[in-house]
């Protein structure tokens, strides 16, 4: 008996059918899904052993391939041998007995703050992915308020799952899960915190030193940021960027205000910035396109236009990036490759081998929102200037 196939019980498979059994009698053998064959012969499921006889190697060479274990250990000309005859054969491990013998479920449990924008689900993309390929199910839990922490999802949890990956925005949720000693993969999350088994991470800060260099190469120097009223390590790391680029930079003027992930909040987040005391600023930088499309209605109710008289610019590049006008400038997180790294990160947990612990490159996509400030020279020239 191979590792991924299931034991034959006793007194089943090899012992000699006693006289008057159904098998004796004639009645048609069956394989391994119970159906007959015609003419009685049985249908018997393709085994490890076959594949590994058609590929020309051992069975174990079979089971690190098919387990996505054999870099350093099987040569990519025999890995690539045992795919082939796998396909060719249409075989598939017995995963029950492979978690039977493991002691897993091959079930992980994906938490996210919300389902309300694309992020999060091109996230569970790209980590469902690589959990299929493991052989793994992906379960998907949503915090029920949205935003913030997520309750933890039912009490029996430890038992019926291998691992968790969480985005920081839930960072204070499974307290269950985490006392019951479950690897943990923390998304976006401070790379000191003691509770994750690992983390995975964009490259939060470099996405906003591109916003900032963008904007002062422009020749904007009063900047509000408009800052996502949440409590979380990726906000906090935008606003310590934020305040590290402007560092230095002569007749910079930083504005702070709060703003709910939403486009009202933003929109009445913009209002107080571009009506406050004080010189209005130049440019918007929001932390999340949402917000961003909310400041684009407030500068317009105001009778201001974009990019001529504020700059506006998001973070994330949503399908909103492009559904408003002009098209936002913003950061492009790469939100699938996030998932599939932290569902590799967990991947290597529970193989027992260390997990990588990435920081994902991010780009700026520069569009239509943003320009030189209104009273830049050559800034009248432009379509809709004054």
């Amino acid at each position: 008996m191979t590792s991924d196939e299931a034991p034959t019980p006793p007194g089943a498979g090899d012992l000699p059918h006693a006289p008057g059994s159904a098998r004796a009698a004639g009645a048609p053998a069956t394989g391994a899904a119970g159906a007959a064959h015609p003419g009685g012969r049985a249908a018997a499921r393709t085994t490890s052993r076959d594949v590994a006889r058609l590929a020309g190697v051992s069975q174990a060479a079979v089971s690190l391939v098919l387990g996505d274990k054999w870099h350093g250990r099987v040569s990519p000309g025999k890995a690539e041998a045992v795919r082939d005859a796998a396909r060719a054969l249409g075989y598939r491990p017995n995963l029950a007995a492979r978690s039977l013998r493991m002691g897993r479920t091959r079930t992980v449990l994906l938490v996210v703050p919300a389902l309300t924008t694309e992020f999060f689900a091109r996230v569970y993309t790209g980590a469902a992915r690589v959990a299929a390929a493991h052989g793994f199910g992906v379960v998907l839990y949503p915090s029920p308020e949205g935003i913030g922490p997520a309750r933890d999802p039912f009490d029996s949890a430890a038992a019926t799952l291998d691992g968790v990956i969480a985005s920081s925005m839930a960072a204070d949720a499974l307290t269950t899960l985490r006392d019951a000693g479950l690897p943990l993969v923390m998304l976006d999350s401070d790379p000191g915190d003691h509770r994750a088994t690992a983390t995975v991470n964009l490259d939060i800060a470099d996405g906003v030193r591109q916003l900032t260099t963008h904007l002062v190469a422009l020749g904007h120097r009063r900047i509000t940021h408009l800052a996502a009223e949440v409590r979380s390590w990726t906000f906090e790391v935008r606003s310590r960027a934020l305040a590290d680029a402007l560092h230095g930079v002569l007749g910079a003027r930083l504005r702070r205000e709060p703003a709910a992930l939403d486009i009202d909040a933003g929109l009445r987040a913009a209002h107080t910035a571009l009506t406050g005391p004080g010189p209005r600023p130049t440019a918007l930088l929001c932390d999340d396109d949402i917000i961003a499309a909310g400041a684009c209605k407030a500068v317009r109710r105001l009778g201001l236009r974009i990019p001529e008289d504020v700059s506006v610019t998001g973070f994330d590049d949503l399908a909103l990036a492009v559904a408003v006008e002009p098209e936002l400038t913003t950061v492009r997180l790469p939100a699938e490759e996030f998932g599939e790294a932290g569902m590799r990160a967990l991947m290597a947990v529970l193989d027992g081998h260390p997990a990588p612990a990435p920081a994902l490159p991010v780009e700026l996509v520069t569009r239509g929102s943003t320009a030189p400030p209104a009273n830049t020279p050559g800034n009248a020239a432009r379509p809709g200037g004054r």
